[in-house]
């Protein structure tokens, strides 16, 4: 292998495939980052098996080849050199990897790429294509509500179904489910169901840009791994086995109260009644009262024996029946921040049943179930 390529854009694409590379393995290969030059281009891979990333950079290959090298000390001094072309050459037979950028070199000792693990192949002929933005939104505004236990794996995934022209995204860690859906501009005849770690997504989100116009998708021949496409990179990832929840069965149809606030007061009050209430799991009290006129307030209250008091109030369109209702106001921070308009709608029964949190105007699009705590 005989390659010369961008620091700027080696350094780039190391930061990025650098979040596949294995912590702590008993495969030492799983260190390392691989290293492909060919038709053109220096293919920079990683994998921890459950997760791979491939990015491919635009380069001058005068002999094409593949090498292992350990990521961190590769990513290291790549980090240091100046910005200038950076000249990568393989000694396959000791398999150590010369790195010249104008007068620095180094060496450094590699494993044969044929040990690396295979990273699964994107198909184009069996990808379906969603538009980047809106899968994006998707994505943050349902996978910080999936689980981060170990007990159920499960929901420690985000639930993608494509059925027709409808794509749905759910993440739920038992306390609470958010859903989001969006209507697709191409309908698919065979219906997709897949449940997808949500480290996955997030990551697929921390890759990409908001310049990203589409991401594809296909799953791999033997239906165990998803591969996500984009320009110049490429995310596979094991695919969760299971039956996911049955999430349509606990969202509430029925209410008794419906109280319209300001998405924003909201959020101020509860990123307040969270510095009080770490040491009770953020538990907070909100006083749910109206008139008949439709006006109404939302008092907001938190204790906690090691830390003090929280009171606030905050203005509301209330209809239907006073509630006092408790719920972990870090929950509804989570959803408060991904929600894009100016007001939310809340919807209550008893102080013991699940609320459910909708953007106003666009409630068929996104919903969030919570589930509420204990008054004591």
């Amino acid at each position: 292998m005989n390659v010369s390529v961008s620091q700027a854009l080696f350094s780039q694409a190391l930061g990025i495939v650098s979040h596949a590379v294995a912590s702590k393995s008993s495969m030492p290969i799983l260190s390392n980052i691989y290293l492909s030059a060919e038709n053109g281009d220096l293919r920079i891979s990683a994998t921890n098996l459950e997760l791979g990333i491939n990015y491919c950079i635009p380069a001058e290959v005068t002999e094409e080849g593949a090498v292992t090298v350990p990521a961190k000390l590769l990513i290291d001094f790549v980090n240091t050199l100046p910005d200038d072309t950076v000249s990568l050459e393989l000694d396959a037979k000791t398999q150590t990897l010369s790195v010249r950028c104008k007068q620095v070199i180094s060496m450094i000792k590699g494993i044969d790429a044929n040990d690396f693990p295979p990273i699964p192949e994107f198909d184009e002929n069996e990808a379906v294509t969603f538009n980047g933005a809106d899968f994006r939104k998707m994505i943050s505004q349902v996978a910080f509500a999936a689980s981060t236990e170990d007990a159920r794996p499960i929901l420690q995934g985000v639930y993608l179904s494509v059925e027709g022209t409808t794509m749905t995204m759910v993440a739920t860690d038992g306390y609470r489910i958010a859903i989001r859906n969006v209507t697709l501009q191409d309908s698919f005849d065979e219906p997709i169901s897949v449940i997808i770690p949500a480290r996955t997504m997030l990551e697929l989100v921390r890759i990409t840009s908001d310049a990203t116009k589409q991401i594809m998708m296909n799953l791999s021949p033997n239906k165990n791994q998803v591969i996500f496409h984009m320009h110049q990179i490429e995310l596979a990832s094991q695919i969760i086995a299971g039956k996911y929840v049955d999430y349509k069965a606990i969202v509430p149809k029925n209410f008794k109260t419906n109280t319209v606030v300001s998405t924003s007061a909201l959020l101020k009050a509860c990123t307040q009644a969270i510095i009080i209430t770490r040491e009770t799991k953020y538990l907070t009290r909100f006083n749910i009262t109206g008139e008949e006129s439709g006006a109404g307030k939302i008092q907001i209250t938190a204790h906690s024996e090691e830390t003090g008091f929280y009171e606030n109030e905050i203005d509301a369109n209330v209809d239907g029946q006073d509630l006092a209702i408790a719920f972990n106001a870090r929950f509804l921070q989570d959803v408060l921040e991904v929600v894009t308009t100016p007001n939310v709608s809340i919807r209550t029964n008893t102080n013991v049943s699940p609320g459910l949190i909708v953007p106003l105007d666009d409630e068929l699009d996104y919903q969030y179930v919570i589930m509420p705590m204990h008054l004591g």
